[in-house]
């Protein structure tokens, strides 16, 4: 198996249930692996892998628009690329939420989606 990782990245963003958060936004971290069967794969161009560049288009994308849970912008993004990449056999995505408007919490909240297909 072979996993496309894509790790660190950093958007500002406007997802969140309490008020303000859709005016206001907050920054939030993604981790992104996509992994797949790459038995039959040929490495000569990047039309016959999973690309990281188009990864992460779709995570960008997504990410631009607000949604008050986390896990319902993870499993939008999972989808997409499930349907961009049908070799896709493993996705996993974690979204973190850094500094979240809760009284006295230092740190970062999150949560991590994964989806295996046979």
């Amino acid at each position: 198996m072979l996993t496309v990782h894509l790790s660190d990245l950093q958007f500002y963003a406007y997802h969140g249930i309490y008020e303000g958060e859709a005016v206001v936004g907050g920054n939030y971290q993604v981790d992104l692996r996509v992994g797949y069967d790459e038995k039959n794969s040929r490495f000569d161009a990047v039309e016959n892998i999973i690309s990281y560049e188009e990864l992460f288009s779709i995570v960008k994308k997504r990410m631009a628009i607000a949604s008050p849970l986390l896990e319902e912008v993870a499993d939008a993004i999972i989808r997409k690329i499930k349907h961009r990449y049908s070799v896709a056999t493993e996705i996993t995505l974690s979204i973190y939420k850094l500094q979240p408007p809760i009284e006295g919490f230092q740190g970062k909240a999150g949560i991590t989606l994964q989806k295996k297909y046979p």
